[in-house]
């Protein structure tokens, strides 16, 4: 069945890519990108795409860590934009962090809170530095994070253009290979660092190579049988992720309004 099998990425998908990036920029008139960096495979790859759409020396990278951020993300990050010759800016935002989950839910252990408000402060900066530069806000999330609402709204999952949005977490890792992503950053554990020891798979219960199978085989319009045929991790789970991903539907829509007609011409 045509659409079973994932695509691998090519040169020419990297290329039609950088391309959409690009006229993005020229229709919108804006003058680069800036991009959350984070040390991990999506920023990264957005960050390459970006900059290899409208040059370097137009996208503004931002570092945000939290206290729960390793330290070797600093080097990290510091050192990738230095290769690729992007702005690099360091901003805390647990100051930020530490003043909203006082006022909201003062001593209360809610990880999953915390994060979405670690995620919504990320953002605001983004947006702030774009707003003066007369950049525009790049996106990092890509699909199989898209379809299973593996995302804060209007935290990362807020942006104005998202290059990879089109792309499963396994065709992101294939485009980093092809764009000279360093291998550090390409075979580290995704994380989307909001608490400390948090890994995306460990959350989700199920790897992105197993995932994206999944998720490649609802597009598709596969029953669950026929994908199970394509992934060794039992019915149950394959029926779990369509029900996640029907679940999380009200994430990926813009907000729900009613149907008017009187003011239309």
């Amino acid at each position: 069945m045509a659409g079973r099998k994932l695509h691998c990425i090519t040169n020419e998908d990297i290329e039609a890519i950088v391309e959409f990036i690009r006229k993005v920029a020229e229709n919108t008139g804006c003058k680069g990108f800036s991009v959350g960096m984070s040390g991990g495979l999506d920023s990264a790859v957005t960050t390459k795409l970006c900059a290899d759409a409208v040059g370097a020396e137009n996208i503004l990278n931002i570092f945000m860590p939290s206290v729960f951020t390793p330290p070797a993300d600093y080097i990290l990050t510091k050192d990738l934009c230095r290769k690729w010759g992007t702005d690099y800016k360091v901003i805390d935002v647990q100051p930020a962090i530490n003043t909203f989950t006082g006022m909201l839910f003062s001593n209360i252990e809610a990880p999953l809170e915390k994060g979405n408000i670690t995620a919504r402060c990320r953002m605001i900066i983004l947006y702030n530095r774009a707003k003066k530069m007369d950049y525009l806000v790049a996106g990092t999330s890509n699909r199989s994070e898209n379809m299973m609402g593996y995302f804060t709204k209007f935290g990362d999952g807020a942006s104005d253009v998202m290059p990879i949005i089109g792309l499963y977490k396994t065709q992101v890792r294939q485009a980093a290979e092809l764009i000279g992503v360093p291998k550090e950053i390409i075979s580290k554990v995704p994380s989307a660092g909001l608490w400390e020891g948090q890994t995306d798979e460990e959350e989700m219960g199920i790897t992105y190579r197993d995932l994206d199978i999944v998720l490649n085989g609802i597009a598709f319009g596969l029953t669950d049988e026929e994908i199970c045929a394509d992934v060794d991790i039992g019915g149950q789970k394959v029926s779990e992720v369509r029900e996640q991903v029907e679940r999380m539907k009200h994430k990926r829509l813009p907000p729900i309004h009613p149907k008017t007609n009187f003011n239309d011409p």
